[in-house]
């Protein structure tokens, strides 16, 4: 953040024994200590691995770590249970600084995404500007060239020129599918081979697609016809180009609610009679999507999944070699269907003889048995706790091998933990139990697994398991934070309180500055993302993104970040609270959290709160001013959704619901605009094609029209983003401002100040 004004002469001796009586708050060498913050995590972390691999040749694993003396590269041999340098530093760094004309150090190579081949013969990674090799047998450096002359592959719905012009050769090689003149034709392989039109009902209006998917024996063929919907431009003026003097109009298709959508029919076509089989379309009508067609090994069928408009029903559907149209599993849900995220999982057993689906149908994330015929066998997990993620399915030993959460009791419920459990839902083992939030790295034959784990107040350990029962092989790696701890850094504090329920954990994190005093009063700062498609507060030491709320702390604030209702990852009934309500935000949740903790923590000053956030963050800020101006008091708004009538499709109707309803204008910030209470500033880019910039300009329109005093920073050429580095400051300054109480110090501090000597 703000990396233009970091002023890397100054030590944090100096800065600590300026500020360690904890009176000044929102002055220059608070913002200057808080900018020596930035990236400080990262930094001053040791034996904490990165870039985890396993080798699959050499049966090793590949791992760096930082430590005193710099970065190392590092094997674990999983049968041996050693550990070595994986390769001579010293002699990488003597062949890039011949190669370069430079002299770099063992121990300090500036090289990033350095990969190590299966074999253990070569590394790849990025210096300077270029990629590179280095042949660890004869310890040569090479640069790498690369030809960009790669055709793009195409999607549904393509109609570029390239993919207009694509054949697709039939598995047994004797025929070429292609579409010409919108419609479907074959032609033998053989140069004086004949041509055959296997459609003619195709049009510029519903032509079929490019997509063509021969069965394993090339005895049909089958795509999609499509009827395609009319395009939603939103137009984007680039006031300041590079490229010359006068600004640039630019437009985007982006979709909106209540759009209208292409719609698909499944085609098949039998190649030996040239002959299309007419497929039943009655069960997938009022289609948002329907995903590839992909044929089942035998030829018998082919299967895609149809998600009906609104997100209520999503099936997985089969069309057999006769056109007969069956749905083999169907969801469905009074409210949503959370099909975009991770939830949406299937495996095929058997070429479709049994398959494994995931449902939140008894109210949490689990796993299902159904045969082929799509009958229900049995579910193979419960229990108040969701599955995450599978990671594997042994189709031998019937088992699979899944990530959970919630599972282990008096633990925040968001740390992932590994499992294994047989098809049957027996046979439960847990891989991992330790408190802290796991991340597992396995041998390709699932045999073993480097486990790292880690809490936001915990460091990372790092241990080899072994992967059928979860037994710490070797202890490898505990991660030394001291030297972060030396520079007066603190750990920030898992808090938990009850819900609006009474009933439910909420989890969030505390920040405070370095310099805390708890003699003091300080004003509280809530940085929010509450989208209904995943939860937020971070989990694990290393990759957390927190960076930039310790530095905001530092000026002065205790800075919050909380998980409430109608963010995913806990029950169906706690995602549910989003449904149709996206301006709830969790906001009764974290009001009674941050009310708790300051029951507990009498230093945090609830007449000054302030928000602040991006996107649907930036919707949910400037929502804390309109419906609950009695507890915030202050509001950053960056890059906002601010209504979902204007926002993309996908994401919008997904937890707002199709038809468009009058649930989208109470939801609204431009509607409710008028309700302005409090200081706000909102940010936005010009640029912005995540979201309709105009979400932001029609809130804008209605504050001014209101008479409502607020402040605004539109950044030129910027896109999607809190801001960059001058939004980051401006926020920074407005919270002090308004907060604090404080006049913000002037900019011209980062040239002009004199630096007294420690």
């Amino acid at each position: 953040m703000m990396k233009s004004i970091l002023l890397s002469c100054f030590t944090f001796l100096f800065l600590f024994s300026n500020s360690s009586d904890g009176k000044a708050q929102g002055k220059i060498e608070d913002y200057q200590r808080a900018e020596l913050f930035n990236g400080l995590i990262q930094n001053k972390i040791y034996h904490a691995p990165t870039n985890i691999k396993w080798l699959v040749d050499k049966k090793q694993y590949f791992y760096n770590i930082l430590t005193a003396k710099g970065t190392e590269y590092l094997l674990v041999d999983a049968n041996s249970l050693t550990q070595s340098s994986a390769f001579d530093q010293e002699r990488l760094a003597t062949a890039l600084s011949s190669l370069t004309n430079t002299r770099l150090e063992a121990f300090k190579l500036p090289i990033t995404n350095v990969v190590m081949n299966n074999n253990g013969t070569e590394l790849s990674f990025n210096y300077g500007d270029k990629q590179w090799t280095y042949d660890l047998e004869i310890f040569k450096c090479k640069e790498i060239t690369r030809q960009d002359n790669q055709r793009q592959t195409g999607y549904w719905g393509d109609r570029t020129a390239d993919a207009l012009d694509r054949k697709v050769k039939s598995p047994d090689g004797k025929w070429n599918a292609y579409i010409k003149n919108y419609n479907v034709y074959i032609k033998g392989t053989e140069t004086t081979a004949k041509e055959f039109q296997l459609s003619f009902d195709g049009s510029e209006g519903e032509y079929y697609n490019v997509e063509l998917a021969w069965s394993p024996d090339s005895k049909k063929l089958a795509t999609y016809k499509v009827r395609p919907a009319k395009p939603h431009l939103i137009y984007l003026i680039e006031s300041s180009p590079t490229t010359q003097l006068q600004p640039i109009l630019q437009s985007r298709n982006y979709l909106k609610p209540g759009d209208a959508l292409a719609q698909m029919q499944p085609a098949l076509f039998h190649i030996d009679p040239k002959k299309q089989i007419t497929v039943d379309q009655s069960k997938i009508q009022l289609q948002y999507a329907l995903t590839n067609l992909e044929w089942r090994k035998d030829s018998r069928a082919f299967t895609f999944h149809y998600n009906e408009r609104g997100h209520q029903k999503y099936s997985i559907v089969e069309v057999n070699a006769a056109g007969i149209l069956r749905e083999l599993i169907t969801e469905e849900s009074k409210t949503f269907i959370h099909y975009s995220g991770p939830k949406m999982y299937r495996y095929d057993l058997n070429d479709g003889k049994e398959i494994i689906w995931a449902s939140e149908r008894d109210g949490w994330n689990h796993l299902y048995l159904y045969d082929g015929e799509g009958k229900l066998k049995n579910q193979i997990t419960k229990g108040e706790w969701v599955i995450r993620n599978v990671i594997n399915v042994n189709e031998k030993e019937r088992t699979i091998l899944f990530e959970g959460s919630g599972m282990e009791k008096g633990q925040d419920p968001y740390f992932i933990q590994y499992y294994k459990v047989n098809f049957d839902g027996t046979g439960l083992v847990k891989l991992t139990t330790e408190n802290g939030n796991h991340k597992a790295f396995f041998a390709n034959d699932y045999s073993s697994f480097i486990d790292t784990y880690s809490r936001i107040d915990k460091a990372q350990i790092t241990v080899l398991r072994d992967g059928k029962t979860g037994k710490i092989l070797k202890e490898l790696e505990q991660a030394d934070i001291n030297p972060l701890l030396k520079t007066g850094w603190k750990l920030p504090e898992v808090f938990s309180a009850k819900g609006r329920d009474g009933k439910t954990d909420i989890w969030g994190m505390i920040i405070r500055p370095s310099n805390f005093d708890s003699s003091k009063k300080y004003p509280v700062i809530e940085y929010i993302y509450a989208g209904p498609h995943d939860s937020f507060v971070p989990k694990s030491f290393v990759n957390d993104s927190r960076g930039s709320l310790h530095e905001l702390a530092e000026l002065g604030f205790i800075v919050l970040q909380i998980d409430g209702m109608g963010t995913s990852n806990r029950s169906k009934a706690f995602h549910d609270v989003a449904w149709k309500n996206l301006k709830d935000g969790g906001f009764p949740d974290r009001i009674l959290w941050i009310k708790e903790a300051a029951k507990k923590y009498n230093y945090m000053d609830l007449s000054r709160v302030g928000i602040f956030g991006n996107s649907a963050g930036g919707q949910s800020s400037l929502g804390a001013l309109l419906f609950h101006p009695d507890f915030y008091k202050v509001a950053v708004s960056s890059s906002g959704c601010h209504d979902n009538r204007m926002d993309k499709i996908w994401w919008n109707e997904q937890w707002m619901g199709y038809p468009i309803g009058p649930e989208y204008g109470e939801s609204s910030n431009v509607d409710n605009a008028y309700r302005l209470q409090g200081k706000l500033l909102l940010i936005l880019g010009e640029l912005d094609d995540n979201v309709d910039p105009s979400s932001t300009m029609q809130v804008i329109n209605q504050l001014v029209k209101a008479n409502k005093n607020f402040d605004f920073l539109m950044v030129p050429g910027m896109k999607h983003s809190l801001g960059g580095d001058y939004g980051e400051h401006k926020r920074r300054d407005f919270f002090v401002k308004h907060l604090l109480g404080v006049e913000p110090p002037e900019w011209t501090w980062a040239t002009n100040i004199t630096i007294p000597k420690p």
